[in-house]
């Protein structure tokens, strides 16, 4: 424990140093009030033993400035030194910054109760910090789960919808476009039927983490809009720069060579809606999350495993 003692008076400086190193801690002595702010700057002290009387500027504004000089959460004692008769000062001292005080000609005992006392204010302050940390950082972790698909991984449809909404102002804002692709997985219930629900999940992972692989840029979205239906946010994204990442996500699935059941295709594949638009001033991202959906019905009434743009008659 290192503690800043703080007293333009010798003898009484040298008093405190040696009931501080009595006590076991490692004294830092200083005999005015710029000492004082060097030293504290420099060794950063557990504790600071502070004079209200001091040669340069007096002790309450010492503690004002390094009250200034902490950072959010961070906190050191400070325990004036003050006659007896010193109400005044006392109440002085508290309002400055500081937290106790002790008498002057003071008793080691008595000094050495307040230091343990405050030592133990900042060890209870140091496991309140630590158990906020692990608090905010559940917290975070629940919201980032409350966002994302159990089964998959990737977005869920609540956080695609809150995630459209801020892309849509942001694309207002800069006046630029912005894309949606729409996913389902071909025959998929007929995949399901065939191999079962753990062999449906493992599919349904295998496809969210392709479609996640070729979608580089980390403001593109990936999520899960239903059950076997995908969906993708492409910020500052055209038709066309919309129609190739859906071109690589379809080939991609393809690659995964997913064995398809008997009496539909020889593997996985998916239909695809693609819609793109610059928000006007009033329309909702429904309207764009409606073109990219039709778009998909089209592709499905075509004879699936293809793209279809919005924007294609």
């Amino acid at each position: 424990m290192k503690i800043l003692v703080v007293e333009d008076n010798r003898p009484s400086l040298d008093a405190l140093l040696q009931s501080v190193r009595h006590f076991g801690a490692a004294a830092i002595p200083a005999e005015s009030g710029g000492a004082a702010l060097a030293a504290f700057a420099s060794e950063r002290p557990d504790l600071v033993l502070l004079d209200s009387a001091l040669p340069d500027i007096s002790g309450f504004e010492v503690a004002q400035k390094i009250r200034a000089q902490e950072t959010p959460g961070d906190w050191t004692p400070i325990i004036f030194l003050s006659s007896p008769d010193d109400e005044a000062g006392i109440e002085k001292g508290i309002a400055a910054g500081g937290d106790d005080y002790l008498h002057k000609p003071f008793s080691e005992i008595v000094l050495g109760a307040k230091i343990r006392a405050m030592q133990r204010l900042v060890l209870m302050r140091a496991s309140l910090l630590a158990l906020t940390r692990k608090l905010d950082a559940t917290n975070q972790e629940l919201q980032r789960i409350s966002l994302m698909d159990g089964l998959t991984g990737v977005a869920n449809r609540r956080y695609f919808d809150e995630t459209i909404s801020v892309e849509w102002r942001r694309a207002r804002r800069h006046s630029n476009s912005m894309a949606v692709m729409m996913f389902d997985i071909d025959h998929f219930k007929l995949y399901n039927d065939t191999y079962g629900h753990l062999a449906g999940d493992e599919c349904l992972r295998r496809i969210a983490a392709t479609i996640r692989q070729n979608t580089a840029r980390p403001s593109d979205l990936v999520a899960r809009y239903d059950g076997k239906e995908f969906a993708v946010i492409l910020p500052e994204t055209t038709i066309g720069g919309a129609v190739l990442v859906a071109e690589k996500i379809r080939q991609a699935i393809h690659d995964l060579n997913i064995p398809q059941a008997p009496g539909s295709s020889d593997r996985i594949t998916l239909s695809i809606g693609v819609a793109s638009a610059a928000p006007g001033f009033d329309n909702p991202p429904d309207d764009l999350i409606h073109a990219a959906d039709q778009a998909l019905r089209r592709a499905k009434a075509e004879g699936r495993d293809r793209i279809c743009r919005a924007d294609a008659a």
